[in-house]
């Protein structure tokens, strides 16, 4: 069943985390401490997290009249910063709200741009007031946890970890990870896409895409200008790698003894199919979001306006199946393309790079 912000029936909220769990996984049989002991207690964390999601979709969470009578949404975010204090207990302690000043601390200002960018993408390019385009206030916990490695949307709120230092550094330095972690909410809200096999990988490459997207809006970078990296600038000085994931070149953004060879595939033909990580959701996701970077070059220009109003007009249309596989949103995102721009370059694009990841659209 398809969930919106007006149903009876919430969304189901997985554990929507930007480190894959096969990366923490490795580092967990690191003979080195520095390495194993975060890396542990992040997956022993994760885990549970992971356990308390699939509770609440077991038990669904139901709307009130009072969600109906919400005032109608302003213009701009609302936006709360919480500290956690490297605890684990969330919110935290409020640190920054709408308004204030910046303070001292950089990952409260980083965290609190980085939720803006993500509100100015899509406001102002889409007209969406917010993760439920209700203006839902985004409220976001930094400091979370010891050496935490990750960062999450837990399905009300982001939460970033400071990283370890030795393999990853603070979750908020890069703003394609915040809008990610958002982007996780907005699906959410509008196809609820399943997080497993190629549905879940679906739902990880519309984060991907949109996250680029608003690092690419947030810097004026055109489709060509921009390096199509996703968590550039996470990885700490001496590992082998530029970033977690990338859309131009899936495969490629790193190779380190300590994490491994990134797994992405690029094509179907290179398919992972796996029991790990949810079937792979965060391994697959190469292929779609290799389409879309595809389809954005072809176009040229900024992506985020034609390819990148195909795609969240696919997302966002009603027509996606929580259980969608690739073929399926390859065929939506062609009829999206003909519905906006009819029979021209913007559809013969988007069928373009389909074929050229092997997903077919008819």
């Amino acid at each position: 069943m398809n969930g919106d912000s007006t149903g009876t029936l919430r969304q189901h909220r997985p554990f929507c985390s930007i480190i894959p769990p096969h990366v923490l996984d490795r580092l967990a049989t690191s003979d080195d401490p520095r390495h194993f002991e975060p890396a542990r207690r992040t997956l022993e964390h994760d885990g549970a997290l992971r356990t308390r999601r699939r509770v609440i979709a077991v038990r669904g969470f139901t709307t009130t009249e009072a969600d109906a009578d919400t005032p109608a949404p302003a213009d701009t975010p609302q936006r709360t910063i919480y500290d956690a204090r490297h605890r684990t207990r969330l919110p935290g302690d409020q640190v920054r709200a709408e308004g204030d000043a910046p303070c001292q601390d950089a990952t409260v200002n980083r965290a609190h741009a980085g939720l803006g960018a993500t509100y100015d993408l899509f406001f102002k390019v889409y007209g969406r007031r917010s993760i439920d385009d209700r203006g839902l206030p985004l409220n976001a916990t930094v400091h979370y946890g010891e050496e935490y490695n990750n960062a999450f949307w837990d399905g009300d709120q982001m939460v970033f970890g400071d990283g370890d230092g030795e393999i990853f550094l603070d979750f908020t330095l890069p703003v394609d990870v915040i809008g990610h972690e958002l982007t996780h909410g907005i699906t959410q809200h509008t196809a609820n896409l399943e997080y497993y096999g190629q549905s879940g990988a679906l739902n990880e490459s519309l984060s991907d895409v949109f996250g680029s997207l608003i690092k690419q809006y947030a810097l004026g970078q055109t489709a060509a200008d921009a390096n199509w990296l996703i968590g550039e600038g996470l990885l700490a000085p001496g590992v082998h790698g530029t970033a977690l994931r990338s859309m131009k070149r899936p495969g490629t953004a790193y190779d380190d003894p300590r994490l491994g060879k990134d797994p992405q595939p690029a094509v179907m033909k290179d398919y992972v199919r796996t029991s790990r990580d949810n079937g792979g959701v965060h391994i697959n996701s190469g292929i779609p979001n290799h389409a879309f970077y595809l389809l954005a070059t072809e176009l040229g220009g900024n992506a985020w306006e034609r390819a990148g109003r195909i795609w969240y007009a696919t997302l966002t249309g009603g027509e996606l199946a929580s259980d969608a596989d690739f073929a399926t949103f390859a065929r939506l995102t062609a009829a999206a393309a003909r519905t906006l721009y009819g029979e021209g370059d913007e559809t013969r694009a988007v069928l373009k790079a389909w074929a050229q990841v092997g997903v077919p659209t008819s």
